[in-house]
C-alpha cells in the first residue's frame, strides 16, 4: 500500500501537466487601465454663431484738388454665423469654413482739407461697410479638446457707395464704387470643446481689399470731373463665438 500513494500523485501530476502547460501558454485577456480616457476627435461638420468688433480702414484721394481723406473707423459691432467641416489625422485638423457677418451702421466719415480754389469749401467723405463674407481653408493642431488653427482664403465686403458732401451747401455726390468688393483674408484662432458637441472659440481676421475709383459727373454742383480713388482698404475683425459639432466627441 505504501507504493500506491506516490504512484497516484505521480500519475495525477503527469495528467495535469498538459492542462497546466496549456493554461500557461494562453495569454491573459487585455484589461483597460483604470482612469484612461478616450481621445476627443474634431472630425465632423459644424454650425455656429459669433459676435465681436470690426475696424474698417479706407483712404480716399482725389485727382484734381489734392483732397486726402484717411477714413478710419473707431470700430463697429458685428454679428453673424459660420459653418464648415473638420477632418482630423493624428493631431492635425484640416477643414473648410464659410462665415457671414453683418456690421452695424457706423457713420464712418472724415473731413477733408479746406481747398482755397474751391472758395474754402470743407468737404466730407463717408462710407459704411455693411457685411463681410469669407470662404477659407483651416489648418490646426489639436491637443485633445484644445485646437489652435490658422485660416486663409477669399473675402467679400458689401459696402455703401462713397459719398462726398460739401459741408457749406450740404450738396452731396455718391460714387458708384459701392456693392461687393472681392479681396483676401487671413486669420487665426483658438477653439475649446466645452462638451462633446459644443465648442467655444476666439478669432482674429484681416481682410485685404483692392482699390476702387469713381468719377464725379462733369455737371455736378461741385468737384465736377474729379476722380476719387479709395485705397488701403482693409477690415480687421476680432470675434468670439460658439459651434455645434455634428459627429464630434470621443471615441
Amino acid at each position: 500500500m505504501k507504493f500506491y500513494l506516490p504512484s497516484l500523485i505521480l500519475v495525477t501530476l503527469m495528467g495535469a501537466g498538459p492542462v497546466i502547460a496549456a493554461d500557461l501558454s494562453t495569454p491573459p485577456p487585455l484589461l483597460k487601465a483604470p482612469g484612461m480616457m478616450p481621445v476627443f476627435t474634431w472630425t465632423g461638420f459644424y454650425v455656429g454663431g459669433n459676435i465681436g468688433g470690426a475696424f474698417p480702414h479706407h483712404n480716399l484721394n482725389d485727382s484734381l484738388f489734392g483732397l486726402n481723406f484717411d477714413n478710419v473707423s473707431n470700430g463697429v459691432f458685428v454679428a453673424g454665423g459660420q459653418a464648415g467641416g473638420n477632418y482630423q489625422i493624428n493631431s492635425f485638423v484640416f477643414g473648410i469654413e464659410g462665415t457671414l457677418d453683418w456690421a452695424a451702421n457706423h457713420n464712418n466719415h472724415d473731413i477733408g482739407i479746406v481747398v482755397p480754389t474751391l472758395a474754402s469749401r470743407l468737404v466730407q467723405a463717408s462710407a459704411n461697410d455693411k457685411a463681410v463674407l469669407t470662404l477659407t481653408a483651416r489648418l490646426g493642431v489639436a491637443f485633445d479638446r484644445l485646437l489652435f488653427y490658422a485660416k486663409g482664403g477669399g473675402g467679400w465686403l458689401a459696402a455703401n457707395n462713397v459719398t462726398v458732401t460739401d459741408l457749406r451747401t450740404d450738396a452731396s455726390i455718391s460714387g458708384s464704387s459701392g456693392g461687393s468688393t472681392t479681396g483676401w483674408v487671413v486669420g487665426a484662432g483658438i477653439e475649446w470643446a466645452l462638451a462633446n458637441n459644443w465648442t467655444l472659440k476666439a478669432e482674429y481676421d484681416y481682410l485685404g481689399l483692392p482699390s476702387r475709383t469713381f468719377t464725379v459727373p462733369v455737371g455736378a454742383t461741385f468737384l465736377g470731373g474729379d476722380t476719387f480713388t479709395s485705397g488701403n482698404n482693409s477690415v480687421q475683425m476680432a470675434t468670439v463665438g460658439f459651434n455645434f459639432l455634428f459627429g464630434g466627441g470621443r471615441y
